[in-house]
């Protein structure tokens, strides 16, 4: 069962991206922060709940796109993480669905996100930079910059990228190169 998370959710979500990131930090704090932020849209936060235990969690956290006209509200989907036991069950597919549904009943004309475009290429998401976007970092490699364009997509919605200051804040934003 997919539904909106709750504040009694959040410890099973740090431990969701814990073990699926192998990381008690840096995702878990993204979420955290991402929970908190002053932006122009309020996050969407959906559960995937097998036999009452939190398996799976996806964010939807407000972004911007720098498009000619003016700048547009548009979300980043980030994170998605499944817990390694039920990885491969598409409760991750199911969780980015149900994200994808709820921004576009919302009116969002884009999602975002930085990820495998053999996995998200088959959940909705296309190549950001070979239909109009810019990324906003170079640590993004090319193939990574993903967006799925909603209902409300028009035309005249491309350009640059913006992911919101927590990402930056948080160093959350492209891949770093450990020899650097």
């Amino acid at each position: 069962m997919i539904r909106q998370e709750t504040a009694d959710d959040h410890r099973d979500v740090h431990e969701v991206h814990t073990r699926a990131f192998g990381d008690s930090e840096r995702v878990p704090g993204l979420v955290d922060a991402l929970r908190v932020a002053k932006a122009a849209m309020a996050p969407m936060s959906f559960v995937a709940v097998v036999d009452d235990r939190v398996v799976g969690h996806v964010l939807l956290s407000a972004t911007r796109l720098d498009a000619p006209r003016r700048i547009v509200d548009v979300l980043s989907l980030s994170p998605l993480g499944v817990l390694p036991e039920f990885q491969g069950q598409g409760i991750g597919t199911r969780l980015i669905a149900h994200a994808l549904d709820a921004a576009d009943r919302e009116g969002v004309p884009l999602v975002f996100l930085e990820g495998s475009p053999h996995y998200y290429g088959a959940r909705g998401f296309e190549a950001a930079g070979a239909v109009g976007f810019r990324s906003p970092s170079l640590r993004i490699p090319e193939a990574a910059f993903q967006v799925a364009r909603l209902s409300a997509h028009e035309p005249w919605m491309t350009g640059t990228f913006v992911y919101s200051e927590v990402f930056w804040a948080l160093d959350c934003v492209g891949l770093r190169d450990p020899e650097a």
